[in-house]
């Protein structure tokens, strides 16, 4: 077999008019980046190509730059489906504008939906998404006025209900590796994820369409062991060559991140004592020993910071979306990898046990929250995120604990002395009567016997069968002025109303390791 091998401009070339492009990465792991930047410039210099339909399953980008940033010029794309926008705001800016059709999947339905092509299924047919946006009968995962084509139907089967999602057949892809050998095999032993880069080229290659995938070096025919291979070389057409290629967009390299070496956890620092690191604390205490738990961006990817200082990351297993298991996950621009992984497994298979019920718990944030216990994190203001792995997650763990500061917009807080001291209140509410879309259903999960928690800075909330109950209050708040009168409900007070722990608002470890392998787990 002979090797196509291309610069990143020539690759680029490929891409014709009117195609379905999918990029493969997750977040600012696995992006091709020297072919999309070779993509922009071709686009820049001749108009071409236009019109195209960008498919990704999850953002791409280091949010203003790089990544789908790059493509996001009204003419050259005309339709992007993806899960979440927030890693590329120069998309979601088109989206919102309404200058391109903007649909958004769930996170782990797109995963599971190039396996779905490549077997020459119709789409995939699954409970996730059902009593949300995602369902037609709300917004049916439609994002703007342009995207009028149904994407997603509701149909019945084996006497209930479920959602039947599709997505157009892929004509070209751009995917990422470590190493090509010869005749084409890559392997991903530097990647700190593998995504879902060989259904992507699967789908791709029984559509008739291109594979092409950019790797950092080239090495010796069948000298690549065979278990790192993850994309056979028979399903390759071309390779570009970027030895510069980064691991994330805020790491070269570091063999910590797959597996290659581990690092003592004692050497990463704990984060500086704000009110994000309050409510990362306090949603810890949430955790239980030998638990599988995910963890979500925004507050609750600052949780295995905590678990570090504590101790505890052996106690539980740590799980994100990408398919990284165990070890102390990163967060930021190094979300979706973690230090010392224990396995690093394909996207879809980690979704396949999210919504088969497999999460005892899981971490995430919250946007907006109303007296039913809906959640918004997907469209409010100006901005349209997306929900990403969301909506497969929160259906479906047993458990789950939202994070998020009570209110927004200016908000001004710090731990001190063993209390919480509010400075300047937010402006804008994030306890709201009525939600703006329903990311989350409470009603859903209170009929299904799901535990849900809300925390914030300056207060504890629980889901309970009457709805929303305060359950905690930070030392130093005052119950009326700074937390009920920043609500747009009121929440039932319960009869055993306690402050929050007050070692939460100071410096060091609060010897969580002790509260795990207790009764009631510290709390």
């Amino acid at each position: 077999m002979s090797l196509s091998i291309l610069t990143a401009a020539e690759a680029a070339n490929l891409v014709r008019p009117d195609q379905v492009l999918v990029v493969g990465g997750n977040g600012g792991t696995g992006v091709p980046e020297a072919i999309l930047e070779a993509l922009e410039t071709r686009f820049h210099d001749t108009r071409s190509p236009s019109n195209l339909t960008l498919i990704h399953v999850t953002g791409i980008g280091a949010v203003t730059e790089k990544g789908l940033c790059r493509l996001a010029h009204e003419g050259m794309v005309s339709r992007v489906f993806g899960s979440n926008f927030g890693l590329q705001l120069p998309l979601m800016k088109l989206i919102v504008e309404n200058r391109v059709a903007g649909y958004n999947l769930p996170q782990g339905v797109m995963s599971q939906m190039f396996r779905a092509q490549a077997g020459k299924m119709p789409g995939v047919v699954t409970h996730v998404g059902l009593g949300t946006y995602m369902d037609p009968r709300q917004d049916g995962g439609r994002m703007n006025a342009r995207a009028e084509e149904p994407f997603v139907e509701l149909t019945e089967l084996a006497g209930r209900e479920w959602l039947f999602y599709r997505m157009p057949l892929p004509d070209i892809c751009i995917l990422r590796g470590t190493s090509a050998d010869e005749d084409g095999y890559i392997a991903m032993e530097h990647e700190a994820t593998t995504r879902e880069d060989m259904s992507i080229a699967q789908a791709v290659h029984n559509n008739g369409g291109t594979v092409i995938v950019q790797v950092k070096r080239l090495v010796k025919r069948g000298s690549l062991h065979p278990q790192l291979v993850k994309i056979p070389g028979f399903l390759v057409d071309h390779v570009v060559v970027e030895p510069e290629q980064m691991q994330t967009y805020t790491t070269g390299y570091d063999p910590a991140r797959c597996g290659e070496t581990r690092v003592p956890i004692s050497s990463i620092a704990p984060d500086p004592l704000t009110e994000r690191r309050v409510i990362a604390r306090r949603a810890a205490m949430e955790l239980r020993s030998d638990e599988v738990v995910n963890l979500g961006v925004g507050v609750s990817a600052m949780i295995p910071n905590v678990t570090a200082e504590e101790g505890i990351e052996d106690m539980i297993t740590l799980t994100v979306e990408a398919g990284v298991i165990g070890g102390v996950p990163g967060y930021a621009r190094e979300f979706g990898t973690a230090y010392n992984p224990r396995a690093i497994i394909d996207q879809p298979y980690q979704f396949d046990f999210y919504d088969g019920g497999g999460l005892d718990c899981a971490f995430l944030s919250f946007a907006e929250v109303d007296p039913e216990g809906n959640v918004n994190v997907t469209r409010f203001g100006d901005r349209y995120d997306g929900a990403g792995g969301f909506i497969d997650i929160t259906q479906n763990a047993k458990r789950l604990v939202f994070s998020g500061t009570l209110t927004g917009g200016g908000l001004r807080c710090a731990p001190a002395e063993g209390e919480m001291k509010i400075t300047t209140e937010g402006r804008m509410r994030k306890f709201v009567g009525k939600v703006g879309q329903i990311s989350f259903n409470g009603a859903q999960a209170r009929a299904k016997g799901q535990e849900v928690t809300f925390v914030t800075e300056r207060a504890v909330f629980r889901l309970e069968a009457d709805g929303m109950v305060l359950v905690e209050v930070a030392p130093g708040v005052r119950l009326r002025e700074d937390v009920l009168d920043q609500m747009a409900f009121a929440p039932r007070i319960s009869e055993t109303l306690k402050l929050m722990e007050a070692a939460l608002f100071r410096t060091g470890a609060m010897d969580l390791k002790t509260c795990l392998t207790g009764e009631n787990n510290g709390h």
